[in-house]
């Protein structure tokens, strides 16, 4: 209601963000907005930058995270390399994890996350058990056999493994949590928001590209 008697608020809270968005990706600040970890982790990039979201279908935060991460990633620069870790704290997140890996190795995550999000944060989905993802899959046009046999691969726990040993060498405490190149954490509540993230995320980009080796 408020929105539409005072349009030209919105107008002016959308031009201060900017402004102070810009601003804000040119005075990041160590031990503030980010914190540089004392025993940087080796990447698997190779040549390019790696950004790394550990997150959790489970996590409202990562759900509201996710369309500024999205806006990000259309425009991100070509010497970035973006990819997901689902974290698990508990019992539960491991099927989510899951979830998350079958639909990658599908093509079909990209697509189809920010819809687990809505259905687990916005309807009332819980996937607590493998035949309601399969059934929700399926109704998403995927065929549900190469999901089941995808879900329940032996490769899947390998790939489980590896996001725990990832979690635990970056001690991963909360999410979402992003690490840039091996060496520098951020989030959300250290930013500010999750719409300042696309900054942080430029700001860090830069300062990770300045101190690689020149080749």
């Amino acid at each position: 209601m408020k929105r539409n008697r005072f349009p030209w608020f919105a107008l002016v809270a959308a031009a201060f963000a900017l402004m102070t968005t810009g601003v804000f990706a040119q005075e990041l600040a160590e031990g503030r907005q980010y914190l540089r970890l004392k025993v940087p982790q080796a990447v698997e990039s190779g040549k390019k930058i790696e950004v790394i979201e550990f997150f959790s279908y489970a996590c409202p935060h990562c759900g509201d995270l996710e369309p500024a991460l999205q806006s990000w990633l259309k425009n991100a620069p070509a010497d970035v390399q973006f990819k997901r870790v689902p974290v698990v704290f508990q019992p539960r997140w491991e099927g989510l994890a899951k979830i998350y890996y079958t639909l990658e190795a599908l093509g079909e995550e990209s697509k189809l996350s920010p819809e687990v999000f809505t259905a687990i944060h916005g309807k009332g989905a819980t996937f607590g058990t493998d035949k309601e993802f399969f059934d929700w899959a399926a109704s998403k046009g995927l065929d549900r056999k190469k999901v089941e046999d995808m879900y329940k691969s032996f490769a899947m726990s390998g790939k489980i493994n590896r996001a725990r040993q990832l979690a635990g060498a970056y001690s991963i405490q909360s999410v979402p949590t992003i690490i840039v190149d091996g060496k520098f954490v951020t989030a959300s509540d250290k930013v500010g928001s999750h719409a300042m993230m696309p900054a942080a995320l430029d700001s860090l980009v830069a300062k990770a590209r300045a101190e690689r080796p020149k080749s």
